[in-house]
């Protein structure tokens, strides 16, 4: 496979980030929490074994930098062993641990309408353009500026269902609550480089790119990373009760390349105005571009947080949280009408200046190799000799 140039993956102003992640060591056979420096990649499990007990810490980035001694790998060397699935070298995981992974969908205008018009299409794809004409003439251009769960909001949800437009999707898009679920089990979530999957019962697919919080225990987002939240179009469409069989499948999450800890000018406000693109790059020569631009997200993240965790809802070892994505593609792929859908092999991209690269490839989930690694092995790790009692690891330059 080609190579994917190691700096592309790493924020504009990675000078100035405070970056970890996750790197499966052969060596000793299992995850190792590092911090990305430049070129450089260093190994602090010594002082933080899981991402998620670096979270907890008072002040995780000042503690992670407090750990760097020698680098123990480049990142050259990881990209390429991740790019080209090379499973026996070091190589890069998603950035998470013990974290639960949630999701908050239909959080832009934009992707709520495309909701309903798969809704109203049964799943059916080839219904799609027919679909959103009807839907576009019955929303009109208004909604757009609703703040949700506002008087406004409710007076709009009245008309649609007065017009028969009402939809469950609207319901989560401009009413009071905002649709949070469980995307992935832990431990499951993919890293740069992996493919992502497409079930073969799916016929119309698309990928999501979305800013991802990172939260502790207590809730306190600590950071940010990028994720590909897979989506079955057809599968919610046919019902939204599908929605587990739709977003939670083998290697249905990815995200990374690590996570940006917040740490001076960077902060929770430096992402409210951040804009992700994403490329497909198909081997058919099919190529589509896209933009989500966070800004135009219709509920703060402050709001999201406080959906998803609070005195309802704890999570002991910290969450992440997708806050939904603005993009839904329309662009045809093949037949006139019937939109995008994936194809074995894309190469997905989704990158944004503060966050770096997440690339992946598209794979049949049933052909890639099976999730194995989870939390029974994570501790049988964590107490072996390769973690416990064991000094920092010295680095290649010893």
């Amino acid at each position: 496979m080609t190579a994917f140039p190691a700096r592309e993956i790493l924020p504009s102003d990675a000078d100035e980030a405070l970056l970890i992640g996750r790197v499966w060591d052969p060596e000793s056979g299992g995850p190792r929490v590092v911090v990305a420096k430049g070129e450089d990649v260093y190994d602090i499990t010594a002082v933080a074994r899981t991402v998620a007990d670096l979270l907890e810490q008072d002040d995780p980035a000042q503690h992670a930098a407090a750990a760097l001694d020698r680098p123990r790998w480049t990142l050259a060397e990881l990209v390429d062993a991740s790019w080209n699935a090379d499973a026996g070298s070091a190589h890069l995981l998603a950035p998470i641990d013990l974290q639960v992974v949630k999701a908050c969908g239909v959080t832009f205008v934009e992707s709520m309408v495309e909701r309903v018009i798969e809704e109203r299409c049964g799943g059916d794809f080839n219904k799609a353009a027919e679909v959103r004409e009807l839907v576009g003439k019955a929303l009109g251009g208004s909604i757009s500026s609703l703040r949700p769960g506002s008087e406004a909001a409710m007076q709009a949800k009245r008309v649609l269902i007065a017009e028969g437009m009402w939809s469950q999707y609207l319901e989560v898009g401009i009413g009071p609550d905002p649709e949070v679920f469980t995307k992935a089990p832990v431990l499951s979530a993919v890293g740069f480089g992996a493919d992502v999957g497409i079930p073969t019962f799916s016929s119309w697919n698309n990928p999501e790119p979305e800013l991802v919080l990172v939260a502790d225990s207590s809730g306190t987002v600590r950071g940010a990373t990028l994720g590909n939240d897979v989506n079955l179009r057809d599968v919610e469409g046919r019902s939204a009760l599908l929605l587990g069989k739709a977003k939670d499948n083998n290697a249905s999450t990815a995200l990374g390349p690590f996570i940006r800890l917040f740490d001076g000018d960077f902060t929770l406000d430096t992402l409210r105005e951040e804009e992700i693109t994403l490329k497909v790059q198909g081997q058919d020569g099919y190529a589509l571009e896209g933009r989500n631009n966070v800004a135009k997200i219709s509920r703060p993240f402050e709001e999201l947080v406080r959906a998803a965790h609070g005195s309802h809802h704890q999570y002991p070892d910290g969450f992440v949280l997708f806050t939904g994505t603005l993009f839904a593609p329309t662009q045809d792929r093949d037949t006139p009408g019937q939109g995008f859908t994936h194809k074995p092999g894309d190469t997905v991209t989704i990158r944004s200046k503060h966050l770096g690269t997440l690339a992946n490839r598209t794979g049949i989930t049933e052909e890639l190799p099976p999730w194995t690694f989870g939390i029974r092995q994570l501790f049988a790790y964590l107490q072996s000799p390769a973690v416990v009692g064991t000094p920092q690891h010295v680095g290649r330059n010893a």
